[in-house]
């Protein structure tokens, strides 16, 4: 499959590009809208677009009001493929994507050692086998740590890693173009291109799970330092007479939301080991104990989203991550809770949930490589 099809690089059509890739298929009418653009400007910079196959008018729609239909312009997403792949404890989990970030296909390879050349066995291992159908156009991988550049993984705790060079490694092995980033991060970049997002300026991710993580995106941009990817908010305080969690920090969300605090909650309760998803069968199935841990969870997660909306204001707020069946579950006291430490004025945005799998995180990854391919070069910013 040809990877020549898409090279708008920079200039002035690029935005006319990545809107028709985003949101198409799209009149001219809500692009030259949506940019600010004269219906000329818009004409003469769709032109080489359409010469070059970049993007194609797919025909016209009828809003049923009164005028001409208008047509549509749209890209062919299935033109390039990309690989997304997030890296955990015991795992690594690809997904091969297209230019829309939609999945086609998934492999998923067990870690049994963390030392970065065994990883990287593994993510080239993923990579041979699922470009052998589908040729990759670039990389993007997802890590929970945190990164520099888009190149490094300077902290990666579960792993054991400092200051890996990750994305040359891949390069090298692999010769596509490749990205790392922290993982919440790259899921912001999926929601604001594609997803549940991508109508908002300003929006929220929180991600529930093994560990909590935080996002904010305000006008495409992830907000963003080098202390970004520490966990900083499962510091955040919820109950002043809550459990410790590992750091001794009392009450915080990592205390309530983390997925270790609420397995080891559940099994004191049973008295045996409970593991993470029974935990929400058994509230499901009305189990007390299991009922009464995760009602704590959802109101101290409508603590920390009431925080969210008093400090950041977004537009909407996204919960993902392994956990977000803890979210669904608890929803009316989670959204009680929020109210509730809100101004009764105040307005709660909206609320979506993801789909809580794991091959969300590896989409989400690859975005980054579709972001950089489109604009033409590996992106080695932060945002």
């Amino acid at each position: 499959m040809s990877t020549q099809t898409w090279s708008p690089g920079a200039g002035a059509a690029l935005p006319v590009a990545i809107e028709v890739l985003r949101r198409g298929p799209i009149s001219r009418a809500e692009i030259a809208r949506r940019l600010g653009l004269s219906h000329a400007s818009l004409s003469r910079l769709c032109a080489p677009l359409l010469d070059r196959g970049i993007i194609h008018d797919v025909g016209e729609h009828s809003d049923g009001k009164v005028g001409r239909p208008s047509r549509l312009l749209d890209v062919d997403a299935a033109s390039h493929r990309f690989l997304g792949l997030k890296v955990r404890e015991s795992e690594v989990i690809g997904a091969i994507t297209d230019l829309r970030g939609d999945v086609l296909a998934t492999r998923t390879l067990e870690i049994v050692d963390r030392a970065p050349a065994a990883v990287l066995e593994r993510i080239v291992a993923i990579h041979d086998e699922l470009g052998r159908e589908h040729p990759i156009a670039g990389i993007g991988i997802g890590i929970g740590g945190s990164t520099v550049g888009r190149r490094i993984v300077r902290l990666a705790r579960f792993l054991g890693w400092e200051d890996v060079p990750l994305a040359d490694l891949v390069e090298a092995a692999t010769g596509a173009p490749t990205l790392v980033e922290n993982d919440v991060v790259a899921l912001c970049e999926y929601e604001d291109w594609f997803g549940f997002a991508r109508n908002d300026d300003r929006f929220a991710v929180v991600t529930l799970g093994i560990a909590m993580g935080f996002g904010l995106v305000v006008d495409g941009h992830p907000i963003v330092d080098e202390d970004y990817g520490l966990g900083l908010v499962g510091h955040w305080p919820m109950d002043p007479h809550g459990p410790l969690c590992a750091l001794g920090h009392r009450g915080c969300a990592a205390a309530l939301l983390d997925a270790d605090a609420i397995v080891r909650y559940a099994g004191e309760a049973h008295g045996r080991p409970v593991g993470y998803d029974e935990v929400l069968a058994l509230a499901e199935a009305g189990d007390p104990a299991a009922r009464r841990i995760l009602g704590d969870a959802a109101r101290g997660l409508g603590i920390l989203l009431a925080a969210v909306c008093n400090l950041a204001l977004p537009e909407r707020i996204v919960i993902a991550g392994e956990g977000v069946g803890i979210a669904r579950w608890g929803a009316e006291p989670m959204l009680a809770s929020l109210r509730a430490h809100r101004d009764a004025r105040a307005h709660t945005p909206p609320i979506d949930f993801a789909a809580g799998d794991n091959v969300e995180w590896s989409r989400g990854a690859a975005v980054l490589a579709i972001q950089a391919f489109v604009r033409g070069d590996t992106a080695t910013e932060t945002a």
